[in-house]
Parts: structure tokens; sequence; C-alpha cells
């Protein structure tokens, strides 16, 4: 049995959809303003990739834990 994916990364699926992009891009995509603040990251998924609010929040929260900053 396989448990159910909880917190930030229970969006990825839908980011994956909605974008058309994997996760690991978006990973890529952060390490180019890994030094900015969480919500400067988030800002800069939504600017330049026209993420939403939600999914890029997401993606950075995991971002963060994952490298950890």
């Amino acid at each position: 049995m396989t448990e159910k994916v909880q917190g930030p990364a229970s969006y990825f699926p839908s980011i994956e959809k909605k974008y058309g992009q994997p996760i690991s891009y978006w990973m890529t995509a952060l390490d180019a303003v890994k030094d900015l603040k969480h919500m400067e990251q988030v800002d800069y998924l939504k600017a330049e990739h026209g993420m939403g609010h939600g999914h890029a929040n997401a993606v950075v929260a995991v971002y963060r834990v994952d490298n950890g900053l």
C-alpha cells in the first residue's frame, strides 16, 4: 500500500499537468534564483514562468527544504 502524498508535494501532479514540465524542471529553474528569499522565488516563478501563486509557493517550499535553505 502506498501512502498518500501530503503537504506541498501533493500539488506536484497538477503542476506537471498544468505547466507541462516535470518538477525537476522547476527545481532547476529555481537554481537561478537560489539566493533570493522565499517570496522572491515565488514571485520569480509567477513572473517569469506564469505559474499561479499556490503552485509556485509549493514548488519553492519543497525546493528550499531539499536545498537546506
